[in-house]
């Protein structure tokens, strides 16, 4: 069997349908073998796969707008959708039904500084009537670090992918009260890389087929059963967060839909990142995204 690496440049059950082409089986049955690992230091996903040294990455169409900003071509395409919403969650140290974002304010905010992550939260906020620079933040490379940070007494809100604020759920140490991305709304938040010469090969038809199939099953299976699949990826993690994050994202249909990058979803993206300055122009959508392998 020919053997597809793969790359994550965030690892979490927000991005089930990318593991579970390897944990649900889903290569095998096209005929490949699948590698999967995170970024390590000092590189990137998009680095790496431009290289060769992996095939197929998990980034965001953001990503290639600083080469863009420079006049400069993107080294890889993006070609598949991963998330159509902001998968960012709010959680508190206490339960709260009745949760606005206006109870932000004047509370210390644990929240991923930096890129996509703040450029959709201040977006959202935006649209909520929250300005973020307003907010007592906390900053946080999110994660294990966010973790130990909230687990240490810090913040009175914490905002990461799932399934981390569901883990803070099972612990008793946290309970969800909001999420990012209905304040958005459909949205090109992350998607697959490759080469731009990629798409032609047989390998990539093969590996398109398998994806789609993840993708669908993931959209539609038991939560429990995702994540039994998943468990293996996340050893830190309870099975009931990690199914407690396939039910939300599936209940906001954040695998909804065909793998192709919709472009009035990118539209959206490039309002988020112009609202925070980050681009001067708008870029066109052929500039970086290409249409997914025909698997037939």
């Amino acid at each position: 069997m020919k053997t597809i690496n793969l790359m994550a440049t965030r690892h979490s059950a927000f991005y089930s349908p990318f593991i579970a082409c390897l944990a649900g089986g889903f290569l095998e049955k096209e005929g490949l073998k699948g590698t999967y690992q995170v970024v390590p230091p000092g590189t990137s996903t998009v680095a790496e796969v431009a290289s060769g040294r992996m095939d197929v990455g998990q980034s965001a169409v953001s990503q290639s707008f600083g080469p863009l900003e420079k006049g400069e071509k993107p080294p890889v395409a993006h070609f598949a959708q991963i998330n159509r919403y902001d998968g960012f969650i709010i959680a508190a140290r206490e339960v709260d039904s009745s949760f606005q974002w206006p109870k932000l304010k004047g509370k210390k905010f644990l929240h991923v500084h930096g890129g996509q992550p703040e450029a959709m939260l201040r977006y959202a906020l935006y649209k909520e009537g929250v300005d973020l620079d307003e907010l007592d933040r906390i900053e946080s490379k999110g994660g294990e670090q966010m973790m130990q940070q909230w687990l240490s007494g810090e913040g009175d809100y914490f905002h990461e992918q799932g399934s981390y604020p569901q883990q803070l759920e099972h612990l008793g140490k946290g309970h969800v009260v909001a999420a990012v991305g209905p304040s958005i709304g459909p949205v090109a938040f992350s998607s697959l890389v490759c080469r731009w010469d990629w798409t032609d090969s047989d390998d990539a038809k093969r590996f398109a087929a398998a994806y789609s199939a993840s993708r669908q099953w993931i959209n539609n299976a038991d939560p429990m059963a995702v994540a039994k699949a998943e468990a293996s990826f996340f050893p830190d993690m309870a099975i009931d967060a990690i199914a407690a994050a396939v039910a939300f994202y599936q209940k906001l249909d954040n695998w909804g839909g065909d793998i192709a990058i919709d472009p009035q979803d990118y539209e959206t993206t490039l309002d988020v990142f112009a609202h925070s300055h980050r681009i001067t122009k708008r870029h066109d959508y052929d500039a970086i995204i290409i249409a997914p392998p025909d698997p037939s």
